[in-house]
């Protein structure tokens, strides 16, 4: 067969494939029997293997796994993936709507119903038609890039037809459908291997498996739920970038529905709840989207969950089970926390031995007792808690709790600040308290030091060998060498991972820093603000607050955190290590010019949203309100802005279009009015 044959031979193979692939496991209509398409595909192994230089990434052949990888490397979203509010009653999701009419500014506006998938959600990127990246939501900025495995999901085209956009994300859900789950382990249950817990974990499991082979033997599923971008961008409703995906090849879910009014919405609810049990996938709610991009870009978002959407979740799980004990640990911040020892039990697939009880509070308003029968349900369908107890069960042979009056760790006293629930060991010595803050400190969120796990970190605190968080930086060979197990490759391997982390962005290190309330997005928050710790350090509590995302108690905690003499020290100690304390990005700090100005934002803006500008007037200084009086100093005027605009002409106020708001920010000159 000549070349240019060959070529045209592998071509046909992998359209037919392809095109039978989506028959088979998108619309479940196949065409041919299996063993006809198993020697197509035969045919095309036996060319590709005959010549590897014509192997290609959209072949059917690279859905089989490849050789295993050492690790996954970080992939970041162009446009965050973000995660949903919830509504747990008709009357939750009627508040919702209520909102949100407010925000347009218009008591009707389309939207979407779909099914919420209990799965693994991921963003799969194309640049010209071909599968180039599979990535995981991670903390919804960065994920881990799995595209090998994502790449032996059958459901998944490879390749897309000359309809699609240059560049092009889909975000969907993987699952293990419950059929699949079934026969896959009744397999392992004949091979001697015992069973998996549940459908989500498995498909959570399987594309964190590091030998991609592994994730090729397991019937993983997807479907595509949304748009992640689009260049060119051609569509302007969710409804038709789904029905556009849908042509496209990808699998969207047959249940979506469009819907006018609310009420559609609570109907399209309660008939799904009652089907959920006879569908393949678990789902644990419905989605709902405001259908016009236009509106979704105006509403826009706040901290991580989208105004234009909700999830309306399903009644939880719930299970009964007793009471064994009430125990209690102690976290990085000294608080001491109750959790409940359970008999085992089942709740929703998961067995659960131990349950949430929060703070002393929470135990009393419930009246909980050592040996009660209780009601347990998973929270969201992760974590378990403990709902009420079964008193009329009770034999009277249950026994009060009490929280300890000392620290189950260093034996101190416990205090409970005053108007606080919560428990604290205020002993900055407790070695448990130094455990969790440095566990905290290497995980991969924060500073990402590979091979510091909390048993290893454990023993560095025995051994006296860290009395705070930034001595990892000063560890030797001669310190780690008498430690157990620890032999000289492994002492270098350690300390060039630490060293390494030395470079991690700042916004790791704000993270890593452990300052209640501030994660990863808090600490973004504070980078693009403050830029580098000397200008964080000098924050003042009131600056804090007006920044975006930033409430009372998060500016109150991290001013607290940087007045205090110890963790000030600790960061001098970071800095002569030689840990990056500042924005490698270039940050340039911006005065408040809009310090103590009171703005109203009405109408559908052109270039940004109503809370981006809510965010950029708040991080300029000034104050946002939702309703026009003689003590607003401007308006921001949008496409149809409603009664607010006449409100504001009676009163006087001056009436800025967004062009001139933008202009008057750029300026970066302190506002009068």
């Amino acid at each position: 067969m000549s070349d240019s044959n060959i070529s045209d031979r592998l071509k046909s193979l992998r359209q037919k494939l392809n095109r039978h692939n989506h028959l088979y496991y998108v619309i479940h209509r196949p065409e041919i029997s299996d063993q006809e398409y198993d020697v197509m595909f035969q045919e095309l192994k036996d060319i590709e293997s005959q010549n590897l230089e014509l192997i290609t990434i959209d072949s059917p052949t690279q859905r089989v796994g490849a050789e295993p990888i050492k690790d996954f490397k970080e992939a970041s979203h162009p446009y965050p993936m973000l995660s949903l509010g919830n509504a747990f009653d008709d009357g939750e999701f009627l508040d919702w709507h209520q909102r949100t009419s407010g925000l347009l500014e218009q008591d009707e506006f389309r939207m979407v119903c779909e099914l919420k998938y209990d799965g693994l959600a991921v963003a799969l990127t194309y640049e010209e038609g071909v599968f180039v990246r599979g990535a995981t939501r991670g903390n919804g900025v960065v994920g881990e890039d799995v595209t090998l495995n994502i790449r032996t999901i059958k459901s998944i085209p490879l390749v897309l037809d000359n309809r699609r956009p240059d560049k092009l994300e889909v975000r969907g859900e993987v699952f293990f459908p419950k059929s699949a789950f079934t026969r896959f382990n009744d397999a392992r249950i004949a091979s001697g291997l015992d069973p998996y817990s549940n459908p989500r974990n498995s498909a959570a499991g399987s594309l964190k498996q590091l030998d991609s082979r592994i994730t090729a033997q397991r019937p993983l599923d997807i479907f595509i739920y949304g748009l992640g971008y689009a260049e060119p961008m051609v569509h302007s409703t969710h409804s038709e970038a789904m029905e556009y995906l849908g042509s496209l090849g990808f699998k969207t879910n047959p249940y979506n529905l469009t819907v006018e009014t609310p009420q559609q919405v609570i109907k399209y609810y309660k008939d799904h709840l009652k089907i959920i049990e006879s569908l393949d996938y678990d789902c644990d709610g419905v989605v709902i989207k405001v259908d016009r991009f236009d509106l979704q870009n105006h509403l826009g978002t706040v901290g991580r969950e989208p105004r234009w959407a909700v999830a309306y979740k399903f009644p939880p799980n719930q299970s009964i089970t007793r009471l064994l004990d009430i125990g209690v640990n102690v976290g990085r911040t000294g608080t001491i926390n109750p959790y409940a020892v359970l008999d085992p039990v089942e709740v929703g697939g998961v067995i659960v031995k131990n349950a949430t009880l929060h703070n002393e509070d929470y135990i009393r308003k419930r009246d909980l007792r050592i040996g009660d029968w209780v009601l347990i349900e998973r929270a969201g369908e992760v974590i378990p808690k403990v709902v009420k107890v079964l008193e009329e069960r009770r034999t009277g042979i249950e026994v009060e709790f009490h929280m300890p009056t000392r620290c189950p760790s260093c034996g101190q006293d416990i205090v409970t600040p005053y108007g606080e629930a919560l428990s604290l060991c205020i002993n900055a010595s407790c070695s448990i308290q130094l455990v969790r803050r440095l566990e905290h400190f290497v995980s991969k969120n924060s500073m990402d030091v590979e091979g510091l796990g909390i048993k290893f970190v454990t023993v560095l605190v025995e051994k006296g060998l860290i009395d705070d968080v930034s001595d990892i930086y000063y560890l030797c060979d001669s310190d780690l060498l008498e430690l157990d197990r620890m032999a000289q490759k492994s002492v270098t391997n350690l300390l060039e991972a630490i060293d390494s982390s030395k470079s991690r962005p700042f916004y790791r290190v704000i993270t890593a820093l452990g300052i209640p309330h501030v994660g990863v997005e808090v600490s973004e928050l504070l980078t693009r603000k403050y830029g580098d710790i000397d200008a964080l350090i000098s924050s003042k509590e009131e600056e804090l607050i007006v920044v975006p995302g930033i409430g009372p108690k998060i500016a109150s905690s991290v001013h607290a955190y940087f007045r205090n003499e110890t963790n000030l020290q600790i960061i001098e100690k970071l800095r002569k290590a030689g840990v990056i304390l500042q924005d490698q990005g270039g940050h340039v700090n911006r005065e408040l010019i809009l310090s103590g100005l009171k703005f109203v934002v009405t109408g559908r803006m052109a270039d940004l949203s109503r809370s981006k500008f809510e965010e950029k007037i708040k991080g300029l200084g000034g104050i946002v309100s939702g309703s026009v009086s003689s003590k607003t100093d401007f308006l921001v005027a949008g496409e149809s802005p409603g009664s607010k605009f006449a409100d504001a002409e009676s009163l006087g106020i001056r009436i800025l279009s967004e062009l001139e708001f933008l202009e008057l920010i750029e300026s970066n000159l302190p506002v009068n009015n």
